[in-house]
């Protein structure tokens, strides 16, 4: 039985549509004071149930998907798997400075306390999140549905670009796949979502290059490094990263920069439009995932990297 938090209604239709079966009715009732509470409409004793949810900003999604979890539990599933598209706090990896909180392992934690048994999720910002979990974790890529929508364009002489050293592993893969070269840039930070300075590791001139990335927040990053190849004589810069996250001034930036068309997957709901910006769906990656999970076959196969 599949259901789906509030904010997630959108790619769980989506889901429950590649699986053939119904979204299962689940009652968010609203409090003056800002609490909520949910309600599941039909019984889910002894029952497999995935729960759609992912954890974006405001924090209101991921309390929404802790409540559904211990509902869950108390109305006795036989399993409780929570399928979080989005992993939010992802970034919150580790101590990178004293006396800072780890949260992408305080959300772990809060995990499992409410009840879950397995983690389905796309493109964690750091792989080692998986070990923060004491259950299953079924780790997907959006490489499955960027790369085939990459490989459509039909684009010559392109060049993969990491717009961080950081997601050098992530590009490399991407190059591999493609047979093609990559390039890394080099930025420092100001501050937090302020680029410094960048440079380019590697020859652009005269390529169609594909910018690389897990996720695009405020867009400055990934907008200063496609200025800086256009500049450099790219023929034209392309960029795809798995989550839409786009805060603050995002949409201008990018519609205001050299990109030609920003890629992005469906796990965020995006509503502000900007005219270069395409979404794909992952929405039958995660229903074959979920058929799989049900009938304990192994979904390795599904990767293409």
């Amino acid at each position: 039985m599949v259901f789906s938090g509030t904010a997630t209604r959108y790619l769980a239709e989506k889901i429950c549509q590649s699986l053939g079966c119904p979204l299962g009715n689940l009652l968010v009732t609203k409090f003056s004071d800002g609490e909520f509470a949910v309600y599941y409409e039909e019984s889910i004793r002894g029952r497999d149930v995935f729960l759609v949810q992912s954890t974006f900003p405001n924090s209101d999604n991921l309390m929404e998907l802790l409540l559904m979890i211990d509902a869950a539990k108390r109305a006795s599933a036989k399993t409780i798997n929570a399928v979080v598209p989005y992993f939010g706090w992802a970034r919150q990896d580790r101590k990178d400075r004293p006396r800072v909180s780890i949260g992408a392992k305080l959300v772990a934690d809060l995990l499992m306390a409410a009840g879950i048994d397995r983690l389905i999720t796309m493109d964690l910002h750091a792989d080692q999140i998986q070990g923060f979990f004491d259950v299953p974790v079924d780790h997907l890529y959006a490489s499955g549905v960027i790369l085939p929508y990459l490989q459509s364009l039909q684009l010559k002489d392109i060049v993969i670009a990491s717009p961080d050293v950081g997601g050098s592993k992530r590009a490399n893969t991407y190059a591999k796949y493609l047979g093609c070269p990559l390039v890394l840039c080099n930025k420092t930070r100001a501050r937090a979502n302020e680029v410094a300075t960048m440079q380019i590791i590697g020859d652009v001139k005269d390529k169609n290059v594909i910018i690389v990335d897990d996720m695009v927040d405020t867009a400055g990053t990934i907008t200063k490094a496609a200025d800086i190849m256009k500049e450099a004589g790219a023929a034209s810069v392309r960029a795809c990263a798995s989550h839409c996250v786009m805060s603050g001034p995002a949409n201008e930036r990018v519609q205001e920069s050299a990109i030609e068309e920003m890629i992005f997957t469906d796990s965020i709901p995006y509503s502000k439009r900007c005219d270069k910006v395409k979404q794909l769906s992952v929405a039958d990656m995660f229903a074959e995932t979920i058929r799989r999970v049900v009938e304990n076959k192994s979904i390795s196969d599904q990767y293409l990297l």
